[in-house]
């Protein structure tokens, strides 16, 4: 594929479906404590074996329940996480989820006083809360990497997937030179690999 194809093809793609994770689950992200944990609670509910459009519902329902903070989700009781989950239709996993979301705000508020800035530099140490593996710091980073830019560009596995479908480079350096909006960029190329449909639009639009 050319350079301009390339181009063509990124710039359809993000004009598509170029929208991150986060602003999907109604969260203004930005580096400060409420939003990175409500980004914490997001990258949990979508290290599951779930579909994205739904957990991204589900963090919108705790949202919507005052579920924004890990002294709120700490204190809310495990059935109101469960039926929040379950507004989201977030029911495979929610009873599991919701133990994991409440013993995760208590670490967060227990071992960084809430405030997931104090991870800032060492992000794998987020591996220690409930629900968060390799995966999910991945997931954590490939969304806030837009405020906390020294991680940039960061396109994990699944992103890379996507590139590979829409055949653009595999290579992070490579494909952040198609974009100045890597979060944004990798969380549509992230939809690209989860949905066939997506590479399909994306392929009709470029060559339009």
């Amino acid at each position: 594929m050319t350079r301009t194809t390339q181009a063509r093809t990124a710039a359809a793609l993000l004009d598509r479906h170029g929208t991150t994770y986060a602003a999907e689950a109604g969260i203004t992200l930005r580096d400060t404590p409420q939003p990175l944990y409500q980004l914490l609670v997001l990258s949990v509910l979508l290290s599951a074996r779930i579909r994205a459009d739904v957990a991204t519902a589900a963090a919108r329902a705790l949202f919507a329940h005052g579920l924004r903070s890990p002294k709120a989700m700490e204190e809310a009781s495990w059935q109101e996480r469960v039926d929040a989950l379950g507004e989201g239709h977030y029911r495979r996993y929610d009873e599991r989820t919701a133990t994991q979301l409440g013993e995760g705000a208590e670490l967060v508020r227990a071992r960084w006083s809430g405030d997931l800035r104090a991870v800032r530099e060492d992000a794998d140490r987020l591996r220690e809360v409930p629900g968060i593996g390799p995966a999910g710091v991945d997931i954590f980073l490939r969304e806030a990497q837009s405020v906390w830019p020294e991680y940039a560009p960061r396109f994990d596995a699944k992103a890379l997937q996507g590139a590979a479908r829409l055949n653009l480079p595999e290579d992070p350096h490579r494909l952040a030179r198609l974009t100045d909006t890597p979060a944004t960029f990798a969380a549509a190329l992230v939809r690209a690999a989860l949905n066939k449909k997506v590479t399909e639009d994306v392929r009709e639009h470029a060559a339009a």
